[in-house]
């Protein structure tokens, strides 16, 4: 008997427990954007709880009152603004409340805004959060420019924020403003890449010679960055980066062989490893979140940056070396032989560091 009657207890246990999650709501909201002319147009769905919770309204379906909801006006509104913010190029626009209105059928309140706009906007940039409370909340994002789909999102508690870049002119030039200097200071901030180029430039040469050394990395690490960026081909970090480690060490042992035989491969190695340090640059790239409808530009742009940095580097390091090499032409030797060991030995920490992350 007793083991019977403890069975009718989890019977009941467990029928207690899905109602409780039967009537708890899903935590959803869901937010459609139109992009017009004068301005952006939004129609922002909340569940009635969430909303309850947010405004200290004890009864929630209270809130599918007429006069409780236009009583809670002007709080709801200011719970709204500080949760959800729209940009325009970097500029906030506030929010004009059109229209708040109970949807009984899905036990929930829409609100109607409109946010002005005086330009044609070149990058929307849209921060939602609504409800902190709940870190499973999830808001459904719809963004139309004029009548069509163009952008589909979730917002989280941990991926809050995200860019839309129109495809108009000023959208170019937003994703141009955004990539480009992402790219400089990438290049400029990786320490791997720049002593790499240094390896490269070490042995000095002709500005033919030069030249060519960096056009065969700039194509190699271009093709891959591409191909990687597109979700053409991938390779895992925990490879490439490892492999960039590898190749600062390899830059520095061949300059140490070259100055023996004489033989001069750097722009082949500057090509093959060119094609793995470009992975490492696409997962950069990745990291900013590449916008489907400006692919071309932003990793146009990206890319552009990285050659920049990299122009400004070779520049400056090929300068130097060419007059330290005329200054003191005896420290030539002993130039290439302590850079080559210093370079060696970077590249050797890096790749045991990496191979243990």
């Amino acid at each position: 008997m007793p083991r019977r009657n403890s069975g009718h207890w989890l019977i009941i246990l467990l029928l207690l427990l899905s109602g409780m999650v039967t009537a708890h709501p899903a935590p959803f909201s869901y937010l459609d954007l139109r992009l017009r002319a004068d301005g952006i147009e939004a129609t922002l769905t909340v569940h009635l709880l969430d909303l309850a919770h947010e405004t200290g309204v004890a009864e929630a379906r209270s809130l599918l009152d007429t006069a409780v909801l236009d009583a809670q006006r002007a709080a709801i509104l200011g719970i709204i603004n500080g949760r959800l913010s729209l940009a325009v190029d970097g500029q906030p626009i506030a929010a004009e409340l059109l229209a708040i209105e109970p949807v009984p059928d899905r036990d929930a309140v829409a609100l109607r805004l409109r946010y002005p706009l005086t330009s044609v906007p070149g990058r929307v940039t849209i921060d939602c959060r609504l409800f902190p409370y709940d870190p499973q909340h999830q808001t459904f994002i719809n963004l139309y420019d004029g009548e069509n789909l163009a952008w589909q999102g979730i917002f989280t508690a941990d991926n809050s924020r995200s860019d839309y870049f129109t495809g108009t002119r000023q959208g170019a030039m937003a994703v141009v403003r955004r990539f480009l200097p992402s790219g400089i200071e990438h290049i400029f901030r990786g320490p791997d890449h720049i002593l790499f180029l240094v390896g490269l430039l070490l042995l000095g040469g002709s500005l033919s010679r030069l030249l060519l050394i960096v056009t065969a990395f700039t194509l190699a690490h271009s093709v891959t960055l591409s191909l990687a960026a597109l979700d053409l081909l991938q390779l895992p970090a925990d490879l490439v980066e490892p492999a960039i480690a590898l190749s600062i060490v390899y830059v520095g042992i061949d300059n140490l062989l070259a100055g023996k035989s004489g033989r001069d491969l750097r722009a082949w190695t500057a090509f093959f490893f060119g094609l793995i340090h470009g992975f490492g640059f696409a997962s950069v790239l990745r990291e900013f979140g590449l916008p489907t409808q400006a692919l071309g530009w932003s990793l146009f742009s990206f890319n552009l940056g990285v050659e920049i940095g990299q122009a400004a580097i070779v520049i400056i390091v090929a300068g130097l070396l060419t007059w330290l090499r005329r200054r003191w032409p005896a420290l030539d030797r002993h130039l290439i032989l302590v850079g080559s060991v210093v370079i060696i030995a970077c590249g050797g920490w890096w790749f045991i560091e990496r191979i243990r992350a």
